[in-house]
């Protein structure tokens, strides 16, 4: 058995503030063979991920706790759509279809999502990310994309 507790949820949390990365994955698949990936992913408020694309499979992600917002995208980078996940307002989750931009932004400390993918993983394939947004190793230009973009969705 395997079990979604408040302690483990608190364990991968601490060790999101801890990362560098701002976030952390607790794998529930053996290995990234498995056909189905299934893994917790704690974000902190910093953590900047890509904007990206799954080109072969569906995303599915469950907000656990905290609040985050979804950002979707066109081809070329502006904003098409927002998703505020909060399970206290009754948004719990969202199904994000093959070939759609997007990205997650951590509203609150704490936040952690139940991620669902088809298997099998294989690094650097049919994950495609967004060329006009800057690379996780451009640290800087990474921290004036997100205020940016946080900028951008509260006028929305």
């Amino acid at each position: 058995m395997k079990y979604i507790n408040t302690e483990l949820l608190n364990r991968v949390t601490a060790e999101a503030k801890n990362s560098p990365r701002k976030r952390m994955n607790y794998n529930f698949h053996k290995n990234g063979e498995e056909l189905l990936q299934r893994m917790l992913n704690a974000l902190e408020p910093e953590t900047y991920l890509p904007p990206h694309r799954h080109t072969k499979q569906v995303e599915i992600f469950l907000l656990l706790r905290g609040k985050i917002t979804v950002v979707f995208f066109d081809d070329i980078g502006n904003v098409i759509e927002i998703m505020k996940l909060d399970p206290k307002s009754g948004e719990h989750g969202i199904e994000i279809p093959t070939g759609v931009w997007h990205t997650i932004l951590a509203e609150v400390s704490g936040s952690v999502i139940y991620e669902i993918k088809q298997g099998p993983y294989v690094p650097n394939t049919g994950m495609e990310f967004a060329p006009w947004a800057p690379e996780p190793s451009e640290g800087d230009a990474c921290e004036l994309y997100l205020a940016g973009l946080r900028e951008k969705i509260q006028n929305l």
